[in-house]
């Protein structure tokens, strides 16, 4: 099956529409409460990570995926913040062991996954453009949180091992699994506003 899709016409990337702005504001939220629901799994099992702390950023991409998965839909500037800034935010209000910190990390999870897309004009929404965003949200994310969270307690092999995790955890959750979900939605036929949708219909 062809991982390819057709380009966006660059004259109308950046022109937003009503629905785009109401499905990214659905989404944020949808996914917020879904990051409610994995903060209280992770505060279950996490604790396991304390053998080996850095491997606790083999999750870390299920926090990437709105940003992910906000480009692939609605396909414009601006749309992969505008997304996980939301989902951040609903998260925020509901409750988290990280308490407002998580507005900060939207926003570096958001930003970085609209630099890999603008790398190709918000023109190709290919898996591998992605993964690629799922990967470099992973990486800034991860070094973002050393300085933070981490600074002076781990030495050079630690931080490594965790900047390694949380790429490969954003490039397979967030990039693959991101992709995946704005698959399934445009068979579902949840898509049929966005370029997702009609591509889809266009394979057939």
């Amino acid at each position: 099956m062809s991982t390819t899709t057709k380009t966006t016409p660059r004259r109308s990337a950046a022109r937003w529409r009503t629905v785009d702005i109401v499905t990214a504001a659905v989404l944020g939220v949808a996914f917020g409460v879904v990051f409610w629901g994995w903060d209280q799994a992770y505060n279950v099992f996490s604790p396991a990570f304390n053998v080996f702390p850095p491997i606790a950023s083999v999750v870390g991409g299920v926090w990437l995926l709105p940003a992910v998965v906000g480009a692939l839909v609605v396909r414009r500037p601006g749309a992969a913040l505008l997304v996980e800034m939301v989902a951040a935010s609903v998260e925020a209000l509901l409750g988290n062991r990280w308490g407002a910190g998580v507005l900060v990390s939207g926003a570096v999870q958001g930003l970085a996954v609209e630099i890999a897309v603008a790398l190709f004009l918000w023109r190709r929404w290919t898996l591998g453009v992605a993964v690629l965003a799922g990967a470099l949200a992973g990486a800034l994310e991860s070094v973002y949180e050393m300085f933070v969270n981490y600074a002076g307690a781990w030495q050079v092999g630690y931080k490594l091992v965790y900047l390694g995790f949380f790429t490969l955890s954003g490039a397979l959750i967030a990039g693959v699994g991101g992709w995946a979900l704005v698959r399934a939605l445009a068979r579902a036929g949840a898509l049929s506003a966005f370029a997702a949708g009609h591509e889809h219909r266009a394979r057939g």
